[in-house]
């Protein structure tokens, strides 16, 4: 794959664009499926060449470095293979008639613009191109969430898009705010909102307006990572969107707010006299996991228990960037990519599980390793992985940010260890209803590929068990870019 960097970037943003020009052309369903997977491949693909290929001077906007491969590479990856999830996921609401022909070139145009919007955001130089990125991300989700245009939909999707608004135009206000600090430094125009040139001189900006800037941002991109008390759009997004767009919700979406929040944090804390950026991570992190934890346990939609149980993950994962240092910042890379491909899974079996039960209410759903083994053996694999259980990846990184807080604030670690059990206990308290005792409801068979779902396993079990020496440098590497 001796790809150049030019190709390959170039090929990461022109594929999804291509392809939803060519979507939104089609009719029918089969051709429509499998170009929307060749397209997910094919900038995989791209992605992964990255890896190996040399890297230019960045332009005035785009950039690749170590920090945003690592995203831009699992990104693609849960893309495609949701995109194989979606295929038969989609199939049976068009046999239902949950979905029409029409929805369907309009959905499967719409994941690969969303695909663009969120590759466009990683390798954006300039802070206001990524800030354009997320918000075209953004609206595409918004309107796949009310794609079935049903009562609950629409008003999931219409306070998403409410919501996501004002998170967005207080990261446009802190984006400007950042411009501002930035121009009597670098100068007017387009310099002033280049990220490699703001690095370089963040040391001489105005660190009062660097300190709100960052504010204005951790609360605007924050509401996009789905921080309490910043998520109520996330879970009736989940629960009336297709599952689909649930797992790229929690698997994708909520991690390129995370980058724009990493990006952001990296600036401040180039600038001495600003404040410390990670005890408001920290803060936001625990706040996030704590009051989601308690939540899973009044949860009655199996997709909102899911949907909790994100935001109690990415709690987690700003808490460790927040705390930084070498170790919680390792571990907070690690957490995740094992919660990106251990929650899109869940959603896959738990998306066959709701077509198959005809519900997705917890109380209607019973004895799934008895009636359907193959998804109910896989709902049990993902709950005990996202509960922390050994010897699954998530397990591993959840160690380290207990380990590095005990280290260095061992106070913080008693409200850290607390959330982790409580979630951990309403998550083994739902697993038992739901996966075992006598079956309940449907017993039909489904003709759904489990692929997808078992190879994310796969991978968090690897990961939970032995990382590469060349994956434990990079992300060694990267935790150090951090601070």
């Amino acid at each position: 794959m001796n790809v150049p960097l030019f190709d390959a970037v170039t090929a990461v943003l022109l594929i999804p664009v291509g392809a939803a020009a060519i979507l939104v052309l089609l009719p029918g369903y089969r051709v429509t499926a499998l170009l929307n997977v060749a397209a997910s491949f094919l900038t995989m693909l791209a992605a992964v060449s990255l890896l190996v290929t040399n890297r230019p001077e960045p332009g005035q906007y785009l950039l690749v470095d170590d920090l945003n491969i690592v995203f831009i590479v699992l990104n693609t990856f849960v893309a495609f293979t949701t995109s194989i999830f979606s295929a038969s996921y989609i199939a049976h609401e068009l046999e239902t008639g949950r979905l029409t022909p029409t929805y369907l070139r309009f959905y499967h145009a719409m994941y690969q613009i969303m695909m663009f919007g969120m590759n466009l955001a990683f390798v954006s130089n300039n802070i206001g191109l990524m800030w354009v990125a997320v918000e075209l991300a953004t609206l595409t989700t918004v309107l796949m969430v009310g794609i079935y245009r049903t009562h609950e939909a629409l008003e999931a999707a219409w306070k998403y898009f409410i919501l996501g608004s004002v998170g967005i135009a207080f990261a446009l206000f802190g984006t400007i705010l950042v411009y501002m600090a930035a121009r009597p430094i670098v100068g007017e125009g387009q310099d002033a909102m280049v990220w490699t040139l703001l690095i370089q001189h963040a040391a001489a900006f105005d660190p009062a307006l660097l300190n709100v800037a960052f504010m204005f941002l951790l609360l605007g991109y924050g509401t996009k990572v789905g921080l309490a008390p910043l998520h109520a759009w996330l879970p009736d997004a989940h629960a009336e969107g297709p599952t689909p767009i649930s797992a790229v919700l929690s698997g994708l979406l909520l991690n390129v707010a995370l980058y724009a929040v990493l990006r952001f944090k990296i600036l401040l804390a180039a600038s001495p006299k600003a404040i410390a950026p990670g005890p408001l991570m920290v803060t936001m992190g625990l706040i996030s996991l704590i009051f989601a934890a308690f939540m899973l346990y009044r949860r009655r939609d199996i997709k909102r228990l899911f949907a909790y149980s994100s935001i109690e993950h990415m709690g987690i994962i700003v808490f460790a960037f927040g705390m930084g240092g070498p170790l919680a910042n390792f571990a907070g890379l690690l957490h995740m990519v094992m919660h990106s491909l251990t929650k899109s899974a869940i959603f896959y079996a738990v998306g066959h599980i709701a077509q198959i039960k005809g519900t997705q209410k917890i109380a209607d759903i019973r004895g799934l390793t008895e009636s359907h083994p193959g998804l109910g053996w896989g709902l049990v694999i993902g709950v005990v992985a996202i509960a922390g259980l050994p010897p699954l990846g998530i397990f591993m990184s959840e160690f380290l940010v207990v380990s590095s807080t005990f280290a260095r604030q061992p106070l913080l670690a008693i409200p850290l260890v607390l959330g982790l059990l409580v979630a951990f206990g309403a998550l083994l308290l739902r697993l038992g209803s739901l996966a075992f005792g006598e079956p309940k409801g449907s017993t039909a068979p489904t003709q759904a590929s489990y692929v997808p779902m078992y190879a994310h396993f796969a991978l968090v079990l690897g990961g939970g068990i032995f990382l590469p020496p060349s994956l434990v440098a990079w992300f060694q590497h990267v935790a150090q870019l951090l601070g």
